[in-house]
């Protein structure tokens, strides 16, 4: 029997502070990452499950999951949390959340619900949840205080934070030396403003520790985190050079450049992994921040 489908809340509208990135990961970014969802889950799933780790995950806890995606974190949140627990995803891409009830529905997840909505700005339930916890989710907020001071009122007393975020460009290998390979080809957009909403929003982790602070946070844990990447989550060089031409900073500089420029761009991102192909598919270095804290009282 098909199981019934998941109930959907209204669509989020393009306004409000971060009414950017709700266009972005609806019209460009949300239907590209729905078609490379195996490989991208792949790919960043093993530093998501480091984040669970140091977020301590009970049993019948009740889970926020920021930035939920395609809905793998979501599902394994669940999985850990088990019958008596409950997790709310939450993103601002209803194209992504389709794909994440979708993929729910196909097991046995009654604790899990998906809502279309911001979390700089939604309205939660207060002290409704033990955990709030994100896979590179969190680096997207326009006010990146009001979220996080939003999203510690809705912990519970003694609730916890856990997320994991990119480092530095430069210490990113698998996203700097495509970059820097296609740079020959294309004129690179100009980088964005440090503060800027985007993957490398934390990448300055005294700042981190500052707004987490600021936003009623204590016993605030940053870790560095630095691990070979399995590009497109491992298999063929052109898996790996397709994954790229689709998401990531080399696919941005692609779509500004024109698509008559895609065959020139492949070649570099080819040549460049090649490079770094292994029996196991192409690694690169990768290195990420894997946080945590407490809810102030």
């Amino acid at each position: 029997m098909t199981p019934p489908p998941m109930p959907r809340d209204p669509r989020l509208s393009a306004v409000g502070p971060n009414a950017e990135q709700i266009e972005y990961w609806n019209e460009t970014s949300g239907p590209r990452w729905v078609a490379v969802q195996a490989r991208l889950d792949a790919q960043i799933s093993p530093f998501g499950l480091l984040a669970m780790e140091a977020a301590r995950i009970r049993g019948g806890e009740r889970i926020l999951d920021v930035g939920c995606g395609t809905g793998q974190s979501t599902l394994q949140l669940a999985e850990r949390v088990g019958a008596r627990g409950a997790v709310l995803g939450i993103d601002v891409s209803h194209v992504m959340l389709a794909r994440a009830r979708e993929r729910a529905a196909q097991g046995d997840f009654a604790q899990v619900r998906f809502t279309n909505a911001d979390a700089q700005t939604h309205r939660f339930e207060p002290r409704a949840f033990d955990l709030v916890y994100s896979r590179f989710g969190v680096m997207f907020f326009a006010d990146p205080r009001a979220a996080f001071s939003n999203l510690r009122e809705a912990l519970a007393p003694g609730g916890r934070l856990a997320f994991v975020c990119w480092q530095a460009l430069e210490k990113n290998a698998w996203m700097r030396d495509p970059l820097d390979a296609i740079a020959r080809h294309i004129a690179l957009p100009p980088p964005p403003a440090p503060l800027a909403p985007g993957p490398f929003a934390f990448a300055d982790a005294k700042r981190l520790r500052t707004l987490l602070a600021a936003a009623g946070f204590e016993h605030i844990a940053i870790e560095a985190v630095d691990r070979a990447l399995h590009i497109a989550g491992g298999g063929p060089l052109g898996d790996a050079v397709t994954f790229l031409l689709e998401v990531g900073p080399a696919a941005a500089a692609l779509r500004e450049a024109g698509f008559e420029k895609r065959g020139s761009v492949a070649a570099a991102l080819r040549e460049v992994l090649r490079e770094h192909l292994t029996p196991s598919g192409v690694i690169m270095d990768a290195a990420a921040w894997i946080v945590s804290a407490e809810r102030a009282a």
